[in-house]
């Protein structure tokens, strides 16, 4: 669900940028006016040229910049990952509530609404933590797309063999998008209890890099650039504080050791029961 949010939000900011650049295509400079125009996305503009410059071009200056704020964002996304495992240990439990209040009426929702909330609170889990990463991906991620557009040097600027005001003429740079979601989706997921995973999470976790490669084949490669390497990192990221290898391994381990206490107590308790029995 995480990161099912993540890129339709990111899709969504996307496509509402193509919209929203129709209105204003003026040129960025040091002469724009207006807080987004002549602070946001000129100073956005201004630091990337700035990276361009210092790491040898304009695509060295998009990973750079897109490396920069997975790094200040890191902290969050942290949190929204310990968040969503946590969340995902719960599914068992918000099961139980659900089948205990399955009933439809006003009553049943509300304790329905009551329990969940009292569970998350127990457990120190907030539900809406997920969202704290994208409401600053979402500005991040349009300002870059105005600063691309509207910077002639950023907008003629060139990288490998991509126009980085231009869609990618391979459409590799769209293939790379999607295969990177797919691999952290996939991480993602193997991480969860199999408890919470469903029909749905499977086909999110196939069907979302398809959504990805469609949608990114009309972007410019600038933000399928800027695309790839968040989503690049994601994978790296997730290996990291979420490697699903290891906390399976742990889960099992918990399985067994409490498996192993059960068939002890009931070995103690046939014991017992024979020792009465003599």
């Amino acid at each position: 669900m995480k990161h099912l949010k993540r890129n339709m939000a990111l899709i969504s900011v996307a496509a509402l940028s193509l919209i929203l650049t129709a209105c204003s295509t003026a040129p960025i400079t040091s002469h724009s006016k207006g807080f987004w125009d002549g602070v946001i996305v000129y100073n956005f503009s201004k630091f990337i040229i700035y990276l361009s410059n210092l790491f040898g071009g304009y695509g060295w200056g998009i990973i750079v910049f897109t490396i920069l704020i997975r790094i200040i964002i890191l902290p969050l996304m942290i949190y929204q990952t310990k968040t969503t495992m946590k969340t995902a240990e719960l599914q068992p439990k918000l099961k139980e509530i659900q089948k205990k209040y399955s009933s439809r009426d006003m009553e049943s929702q509300q304790k329905l609404r009551e329990e969940q909330q009292k569970l998350y609170a127990e457990a120190g889990v907030n539900p809406m933590a997920g969202c704290l990463p994208l409401i600053i991906q979402l500005p991040v991620m349009y300002a870059l797309y105005a600063a691309v557009s509207r910077t002639p040097a950023l907008k003629g600027g060139t990288f490998l063999w991509l126009h980085l005001g231009d869609k990618d003429p391979y459409f590799i740079l769209p293939v790379l998008a999607a295969l990177f979601t797919l691999i952290s989706t996939w991480l993602s997921m193997k991480s969860q209890p199999k408890s919470s995973q469903n029909g749905m999470t499977a086909a999110m976790t196939f069907g979302m890099p398809l959504v990805i490669l469609i949608t990114a084949l009309n972007f410019a490669s600038a933000i399928t650039l800027y695309w790839v390497i968040t989503n690049l990192f994601q994978v790296g990221q997730t290996l990291i504080i979420q490697n699903p290898f290891k906390i399976q391994r742990e889960r099992e381990e918990r399985l067994q050791t409490e498996k192993a206490k059960r068939k002890a107590i009931e070995k103690a308790k046939r014991k017992a029961t024979k020792s009465k029995r003599k």
